[in-house]
């Protein structure tokens, strides 16, 4: 057994539908919770129109790999295309940690997946929605979410907002 937390996010076609299925079909994979919707600007060098996103945390009996597989496979049934690094898309799904069932972080080096995900300290569109859905969360190796967000620029925080 271990514990994922996933980020989930989209700007494409109708993207509160595309989310809402994806969290949807995580009910079968171990779902635990899920955050609500956000809207946030878009992240990177690429010019794109807004994102919808939310966290989920799910518990099964998967490894690090499995959740990879799990969230790629999302991807692919909301027609995802990897065209253009940090471009648009109808939906990206992250693993962002990955817990044992002991307690012990998970940690990759593999470039496929970095865990815990590497940026996921810096990106209020992953920080702000964990935190509304466990207020103890933490990420390993970098301390409790709440104390992240609380070291974040004011202003990426207040451009997550509630869909």
């Amino acid at each position: 057994m271990s514990t994922a937390v996933l980020s989930l996010g989209g700007n494409l076609g109708d993207r509160a539908a595309t989310l809402r299925t994806a969290l949807a079909a995580l009910t079968g994979h171990g779902l635990v919770a899920a955050s609500g919707l956000y809207e946030t600007p878009p992240w990177g060098p690429v010019e794109q129109p807004p994102y919808l996103n939310a966290v989920a945390v799910l518990t099964a009996d998967r490894d690090a790999a499995g959740w990879l597989g799990l969230a790629r496979e999302l991807e692919q049934a909301a027609g995802r295309t990897r065209e253009v690094r940090w471009g648009a898309r109808t939906l990206d799904v992250d693993v962002v940690t990955v817990t044992a069932d002991d307690g012990t972080p998970v940690r990759s080096d593999d470039p496929e997946l970095l865990l815990p995900h590497p940026r996921a300290a810096e990106r209020a569109f992953v920080l702000v929605p964990w935190l509304a859905l466990d207020p103890a969360a933490t990420l390993p190796g970098h301390g409790p979410v709440a104390q992240l967000v609380a070291a974040l620029p004011p202003a990426d925080v207040a451009a997550v907002v509630p869909a």
